[in-house]
């Protein structure tokens, strides 16, 4: 995972803090519901158990486990189990098999998660990259989710009320493997798999995750509150001051707009802060007072932010006093949405991730929960960071092992986020030395740990994978492929412009024949299909897609005397299926050390086409997939040679008897023989 957002290219929707309505709807809708399911359950009750004895009548196994560690690195995995500090990723593969696990094109996790889920190629499921273009106005947009405003809306003065439901739209396509087992009475449990929001219906739970929003319609911004005279934008984040009257520092929490009233601006609620000593302090908000030590994360605090006619939205956030002296600073975690009371659907049933944090406590609900921008931005520092992300661990940790205790037969899959973002943000430091420098050591540590609680649940008739969707390199320098188009020919910029504003706004299309935003690639201006597109469908793109493809191949790096593009694959070479106009033209395979610079990814012109990385995020992915395949580890035999992520929802349906549907491209790696997808790619 790898993008972060500015917080403008973040936004998917009117935020949270439209769904006002969903407050009155859900209680009245859960009462009558409720009434009808208590009438209901047992004669629910007696056709799942019918029902569920056909769905297992040819199954293999009772129980299947997938266990996701994003990003977990094959490489690094065996020298750490070759030094005798992974006992029991070793024991697995000892009594089953381990692989490296072939990526997707690109090596991102929207897309590989995806193609883990639906068995199929990117052009089948329709997710790229993080984000998408959009064809009309060439502004970049979230590739998995759209949220809209309600359709229906009463307006009375100043004030909006809505009736009906805001639309949050699921972009990713075909089906997923939980679903074809559903459909067959075998449950499954579906706990923050990437490109799981909205969550979809089908016979299980399912908790969201990647691209569920905060409260405030973004992909996570984070709140910086300091009585530093501080200049400058931040790119994920807010700063605000705080004013010191009579020994009380006081701020205002920004919630989310308030679509009730015409004008009304964002929601605020009031705090202060009051200093106790170095490094303590006390901080109310309304009624609640708690108690800050300076380094130390609070417990999730719930803010309820208040709208017209007394309706109120809530969310959870997490405070870390960052310093006290000579300057007073407060961070505050992105505000996330309320799991105990919902804003969005963010779990199937819908009463699931309330029922979760009844049973285990409050605990983070957005997509990318790890605050890695934060960091980058310096709003905390190394270790807080850390704390942050082991915290987020534990908390997924409780879901997952609850899932396991209550699972008797059905599936379980889990995926732990911590394994990439740390690698993501400590990759340079990793043995270094100094104070970091067995960070990564210890993550792969703590992940074998938790394969061993996993292993406790393991019987002679379960089933356990351990996966990743990707390994990882290094991110030394970044390239701005604009600048290399517009130093070519292929680009072209508005007069009078520098290329520095964000999200293709300073590109003169009636004279630009191709163009790139995002990590995964370069797109053609083709005519018909973009809206100011000049380069003939048909022979004329092909033509022009494989001649830059050949120039960018084997592109060096002058000033490091290095290739930093492997090579670059016009799509139709990698993809088929209905969704392929809809990918990048060409898909970049960058050397180890290299990856789309931070500017490009957002749609700038920077100038200089290679730059050095100076941020945090030292470790990265996209980059050309054969260099970063990803693992499998099994507690039964793998015989497939050369096992892809398309390869996991067949083995899943194979599992449990049921016949894999003839558009899934992967077979299952407990059969012998080659798999199918995608090998004529040459390394």
């Amino acid at each position: 995972m790898s993008l972060h957002f500015t917080a403008e290219l973040a936004y998917i929707g009117p935020g949270a803090g439209f769904a006002f309505l969903g407050s009155f709807l859900t209680l009245l809708g859960g009462l009558l519901l409720g009434l009808i399911s208590v009438f209901l359950w047992p004669f629910r009750m007696a056709m799942r158990a019918v029902k569920g004895q056909q769905g297992y009548k040819h199954a293999k196994v009772q129980k299947l486990i997938f266990l996701g560690l994003d990003g977990l690195d094959p490489g690094l995995a065996e020298r750490y189990m070759a030094e005798g500090k992974l006992p029991n990723l070793s024991r697995l593969r000892e009594q089953g098999g381990f692989h490296r696990l072939r990526t997707t094109f690109p090596a991102l996790s929207p897309v590989a998660w995806s193609t883990f889920a639906t068995g199929v190629n990117p052009a089948r499921h329709n997710m790229f990259d993080f984000l998408n273009r959009n064809l009309r106005s060439y502004m970049p947009e979230l590739s998995s989710t759209r949220v809209r405003d309600p359709e229906r809306v009463l307006k009375v003065g100043k004030y909006r009320i809505p009736l009906s439901r805001p639309i949050v739209e699921m972009r990713r396509k075909s089906r997923t493997f939980w679903q074809i087992l559903g459909e067959h009475q075998i449950a499954s449990t579906v706990l923050r798999v990437p490109i799981t929001f909205p969550p979809e219906k089908f016979n299980g739970r399912m908790l969201s995750a990647m691209c569920t929003p905060d409260l405030l319609g973004t992909q996570g911004t984070f709140a910086l509150y300091t009585t530093r005279n501080s200049s400058g934008e931040m790119e994920s984040g807010n700063r605000y001051p705080l004013a010191q009257t009579d020994g009380v520092h006081r701020g205002e929490i920004e919630g989310p707009a308030n679509h009730m009233e015409e004008g009304a601006g964002a929601m605020k609620i009031p705090f202060t802060v009051k200093l106790r000593g170095k490094g303590l302090a006390t901080l109310r908000i309304g009624e609640e007072r708690i108690e800050l030590v300076e380094g130390e994360y609070t417990e999730w605090v719930t803010l309820t932010f208040k709208a017209s006619f007394g309706i109120t939205v809530t969310g959870i956030a997490r405070f870390l006093l960052t310093e006290t002296e000579p300057e007073l600073s407060l961070y505050s975690t992105p505000i996330n949405i309320n799991p105990e009371d919902p804003a969005l659907p963010i779990s199937h049933p819908t009463y699931y991730a309330t029922y979760l944090a009844k049973l285990l406590g409050v605990y983070a609900t957005l997509g990318m929960a790890e605050d890695t921008w934060a960091l980058n931005e310096h709003a905390i520092d190394c270790e807080a960071f850390l704390k942050q992300a082991y915290l987020i661990y534990e908390e997924r940790e409780a879901m997952f092992l609850s899932a396991l205790d209550r699972t008797r037969r059905g599936v379980v899959a889990c995926v732990f986020d911590t394994t990439d973002r740390v690698q993501h943000m400590f990759f340079a430091q990793k043995d270094r030395g100094g104070p970091f420098g067995g960070v990564i050591e210890d993550l792969y540590i703590r992940a074998d740990k938790l394969v061993g609680k996993a292993l406790q649940y393991v019987d002679e008739e379960t089933a356990l994978f351990v996966i990743s969707d990707h390994g990882f390199a290094s991110f030394e320098r970044g390239a701005d492929l604009n600048s290399w188009l517009l130093q070519h020919g292929y680009l072209t910029l508005k007069p009078g412009t520098t290329g520095a504003s964000s999200f293709l706004k300073d590109i003169d299309w009636e004279h630009t024949r191709a163009y790139t935003f995002g990590l995964a690639g370069v797109y053609i201006n083709v005519e018909g299909r973009e809206a100011q597109g000049i380069v003939k469908p048909g022979a004329e793109a092909s033509a022009l897609k494989r001649e830059i493809a050949a120039k960018l191949s084997g592109l060096r790096d002058d000033a490091r005397d290095r290739v930093a593009i492997r090579q670059a694959w016009p799509s139709e070479s990698l993809y088929t299926g209905p969704y392929l106009d809809a990918a990048p033209d060409l898909i970049i395979g960058f050397a180890d050390g290299y990856r789309a610079s931070w500017d490009a990814a957002v749609g700038k012109v920077s100038g200089a086409v290679f730059t050095d990385n100076l941020k945090a995020w030292s470790g990265d992915h996209c980059i050309d997939p054969h260099l970063v395949p990803g693992v499998i580890f099994c507690n039964r035999k793998i015989l497939a040679e050369d096992p892809g992520i398309e390869d996991m929802a067949p083995t899943a349906l194979d599992l449990f008897g049921v016949q894999p549907p003839p558009y899934m491209e992967g077979r299952s790696v407990l059969k012998p023989g080659k798999q199918t997808v995608e090998r004529e790619v040459a390394a």
